[in-house]
């Protein structure tokens, strides 16, 4: 069966966007020559990807204008908006948690959640994340988009790996 990944980054304080949606400060304390990929290494475990609406507009607007940067994945969008799928990009008006058990039963790589919180939060309440790949950036926002907001109830994790470069520290849990 497939497994869920979330891989994100956060702030030291928990926000995955400041007060504004933005995401400029997704950086580490300076120039770090040890600069790790870690999303290249994660890339190769998924072909598919999950993200809500207001990710999807923030890539296509502002982070990735020019091209689309996941073209190598199915990327499904969770949205109430109509909007014309292609092969690669599908918008779907779905229950998160529906769609998820769905595509763990197809055949396929893994799966990748890339945001944002409200999507995160709907499957963390239905115990649907296999893996948390977070990777926590030197900066204290005080205020945003939280990544973990009003959880259901406790999840118990395991500590997998982590590893730190340029400020930063990746952290890889899975469900105990």
């Amino acid at each position: 069966m497939r497994k869920i990944s979330l891989f994100i980054a956060m702030s030291l304080d928990g926000y995955i966007a400041d007060n504004m949606g933005s995401v400029d400060w997704l950086n580490g304390q300076g120039n770090d020559d040890k600069n790790i990929d870690t999303f290249s290494e994660f890339s190769k475990t998924i072909d598919t990807v999950l993200m809500g609406w207001n990710t999807y507009h923030q890539i296509v607007t502002e982070l990735s204008p020019k091209e689309w940067v996941y073209n190598e994945f199915t990327t499904y969008v969770i949205t109430h908006n109509e909007h014309t799928s292609s092969e690669k990009i599908r918008f779907v008006n779905v229950d998160p948690a529906d769609l998820v058990k769905r595509l763990k039963e197809e055949n396929g790589k893994d799966i990748w959640i890339c945001g944002g919180a409200n999507l995160v939060g709907q499957l963390v309440s239905e115990d649907l994340i296999d893996y948390y790949h977070i990777t926590v950036i030197p900066t204290l926002l005080g205020s945003g988009i939280r990544l973990f907001e009003n959880g259901r109830y406790e999840i118990k994790l395991k500590l997998l790996h982590t590893q730190s470069y340029n400020g930063m520290t990746e952290l890889i849990y899975t469900r105990r």
